[in-house]
């Protein structure tokens, strides 16, 4: 996270913490009971121009709300910039919901560019269809990519053609399993990875791309919407195969910059449209995308090894700049 911040020069640091439960076991009244506690105990150590806690797996815009509720009553006001991610009618940014699987095909349209391939009728699969996985989908689908294949836990999907996505969205909202969408062939969960595609986009979870897997991806491009989902060693056969790896600090850093840019308008007691919060993300991931490369390219090394570069540059510049306090 602190990487992922300072690669898209947003004035973070980075951290994870959380609640190890099965979510889907708990009602809604335990759920925020859950919450609520956990932010009781970290209270302390939260806050506005402290630690802004955001969404990740498992949780959504009413869980930061109940966040934002605990905090406000234990301090005995309204403290709208302790978290982000909320839902609008309490200081949530337009564009936050969508921000990181917006982002992904963002990066992954510039690195397309950079491989001479047109995104346009190029073949997306697509692992994961949650709300990064399926927001992905929406945006490949409007800029006339052909999401063939979209795996989640309970099942694979196929259709060369490309499937429907909103008609797929649809069917997953209404609490159907995947392999029964009337707009595809199931499959296999291990055939995904077998399918030609042009573009990869891993939505789900850490460490899915294996070496044994890289060894048979036939693909282009390969971008990480999830945290870590390419194992070291298979990269490595990736790029020994000419199939380029976007690393996930910056394929996925959509989220952050727009809770980034929710945190500043709450700061400011102010709410920009989405258009203009779709204008900040697309250019900061950009640019940061666009020197990434760069230093790619000077060093001759690898994405991430380059994302890493630009990143603690940053931070051990501030660093030397902020010096020793005795």
């Amino acid at each position: 996270m602190t990487a992922k911040c300072a690669v898209v020069d947003v004035p973070f640091g980075g951290a994870k913490g959380g609640v190890r439960v099965d979510r889907r076991s708990l009602s809604s009244a335990e759920l925020e009971r859950v919450t609520r506690r956990y932010t009781s105990e970290i209270a302390c150590v939260i806050g506005p121009t402290k630690d802004i806690p955001g969404p990740d797996m498992n949780t959504d815009s009413r869980i930061m709300g109940w966040v934002l509720d605990t905090y406000s009553m234990i301090n005995g006001e309204s403290v709208t910039a302790v978290v982000s991610g909320k839902p609008i009618c309490l200081g949530g940014s337009l564009g936050r919901t969508d921000a990181t699987g917006r982002g992904a095909v963002v990066i992954a349209c510039r690195a397309a560019e950079r491989i001479g391939l047109d995104v346009r009728d190029a073949r997306v699969l697509l692992q994961g269809f949650g709300n990064v996985g399926s927001s992905a989908a929406r945006h490949f689908h409007a800029r006339g990519a052909r999401v063939v294949a979209v795996q989640d836990e309970y099942g694979t999907i196929f259709n060369s053609r490309g499937l429907d996505i909103p008609a797929l969205s649809a069917h997953l909202e209404s609490r159907n399993p995947i392999g029964a969408f009337p707009g595809g062939e199931a499959l296999d969960s291990h055939e995904f990875w077998h399918l030609p595609s042009d573009i990869i986009m891993p939505a789900a979870v850490a460490g899915q791309i294996t070496v044994e897997i890289a060894e048979r991806i036939e693909t282009r491009l390969v971008v990480e919407a999830a945290n870590g989902p390419t194992m070291p060693q298979a990269e490595e056969t990736l790029r020994s195969r000419g199939i380029l790896v976007v690393p996930d600090v910056v394929a996925n850093a959509g989220g952050v910059v727009v809770s980034y840019l929710e945190w500043v308008q709450n700061r400011m007691a102010y709410r920009w449209t989405e258009r203009e919060v779709h204008s900040q993300l697309d250019d900061r991931l950009t640019e940061a995308f666009d020197l990434v490369c760069k230093t790619a390219e000077d060093l001759d090394i690898s994405l991430r090894t380059a994302a890493f570069v630009n990143a603690f540059s940053k931070v051990l510049a501030a660093r030397s700049s902020r010096g020793l306090y005795p």
